[in-house]
């Protein structure tokens, strides 16, 4: 934790009404993947949309929402959505969105919000846990942080077509 102190910190499972929340700490990863990447076309951002997904899928259970807090202010997400896969053998939970506030990095954020994805993984009997990385080199503290939870890289590289107009 390179010498700072750990905050005060809560870990919340988002409702509904908390889906402009997770929406907000969503569109502050996808600014900074782009900042960071130079890629300004990466992501559809609309905090409105993203909003109303969040809402829905989480009424729906198809989707969860942790939310860390510190001091009642929303400084993290991870966002989980389950999943199928025969390769694993069964069902996966799949980290879609994960991020910490960079003012709260390196305080413990990360590591609970991942502890408590675990626990939900273990929870839902799922046969693993994966997420997708933001790319090297700009993230590579992202990927030694993920690999600290025993997450390994499994090839490849995440891809998208898009099959709506943005």
């Amino acid at each position: 934790m390179d010498g700072k102190k750990q905050v005060n910190l809560q870990i919340k499972t988002a409702n509904p009404n908390d889906a402009l929340v997770v929406a907000s700490l969503v569109m502050d990863l996808t600014t900074e993947i782009c900042f960071r990447c130079n890629d300004q076309k990466q992501f559809h951002r609309d905090t409105a949309l993203t909003s109303d997904l969040c809402a829905l899928w989480i009424s729906d259970n198809c989707y969860t929402a942790l939310i860390a807090y510190a001091h009642e202010k929303p400084i993290g997400v991870a966002t989980i959505a389950e999943s199928y896969a025969l390769y694993a053998g069964g069902k996966i939970g799949i980290i879609q969105e994960f991020y910490v506030a960079p003012d709260h990095r390196e305080q413990g954020v990360g590591n609970k919000l991942i502890d408590v994805a675990l626990s939900l993984a273990a929870e839902r009997d799922w046969a693993c846990m994966e997420l997708c990385t933001p790319p090297l080199p700009e993230f590579k503290q992202t990927i030694d942080f993920y690999q600290k939870y025993d997450f390994i890289s499994v090839g490849g590289r995440k891809m998208r077509r898009q099959c709506k107009p943005a």
